[in-house]
């Protein structure tokens, strides 16, 4: 069974400084039907103004995925870790037991459009971590690159959960699968462009609940960016 959430019919939040859409519910914004899929409990998709960004703040027991579209974002934390990330930049903060950072526009002139992204953990209180990684387009350009796994394959940055996570770029005659999936979950958010996935057209913010599939095709896609993640087959995300 396919489930499609609308880029429109995603919460919105706007802060001035900081325009943003909720695939799922988050701070003041609550949606009873989207609570999260499987692990998957955030996705928000930002545009941050230019110097502007999020003051110092803690999370614990969380894994935080931020992945750029466009622009610069300066990640700094309490664990000594200060960088800027890039389109093709993956980040991955495991909160673990807890840690305190700040995500600022790292540039003066030009806004900054990424998703963060957070998935629970199957532990709690580990060591918090960081990781940053860059996949060159080549690596996504009309196939579906594996960033995160649990086991850190094919050169992917290893999370503390049962989940897998790919990213594609698709235009004209470009097609990828994934096979395997019959005892799996999946979640698709088209990050722009847009792109079916095995005949369901997507355009840019739109989400796919998919709860029973062989395969995922992937193709017909326009200028299309795509972020699909492999999970447990449990329906929303454990409280921890």
């Amino acid at each position: 069974m396919n489930e499609l959430l609308k880029s429109s019919a995603r919460g919105q939040a706007d802060h001035g400084w900081l325009q943003s859409r909720h695939s799922f519910s988050f701070a003041s914004y609550y949606n009873p039907e989207q609570v999260g899929f499987s692990d998957l409990c955030v996705i928000n998709d930002d545009w941050v103004q230019p110097g502007e960004g999020f003051g110092r703040h803690p999370h614990r027991n969380m894994e935080i995925f931020s992945y750029v579209l466009e622009g610069a974002l300066e990640h700094k934390d309490s664990l000594g870790n200060g960088s800027v990330i890039l389109p093709g930049d993956i980040q991955l903060m495991n909160a673990g037991s807890g840690v305190t950072y700040s995500e600022f526009n790292a540039s003066a002139e030009a806004p900054v459009h990424f998703l963060q992204i957070w998935i629970v953990p199957n532990q709690i209180g580990i060591v918090p971590g960081y990781q940053q990684q860059h996949f060159a387009v080549e690596r996504k350009r009309g196939r579906l690159c594996l960033m995160l796994s649990p086991d850190g394959a094919q050169g992917s940055v290893p999370i503390y959960q049962d989940v897998r996570v790919y990213a594609g770029l698709f235009d004209g005659q470009e097609t990828a699968t994934l096979e395997g999936l019959q005892a799996r979950y999946v979640y698709v958010h088209l990050a722009r462009g847009s792109l079916k996935i095995n005949d369901q057209l997507l355009q840019a913010g739109d989400g796919l609940k998919i709860r029973q599939t062989d395969v995922l095709k992937v193709h017909a896609g326009i200028e299309a960016e795509v972020l699909i993640f492999d999970l447990r087959p449990n329906e929303l995300p454990e409280k921890i």
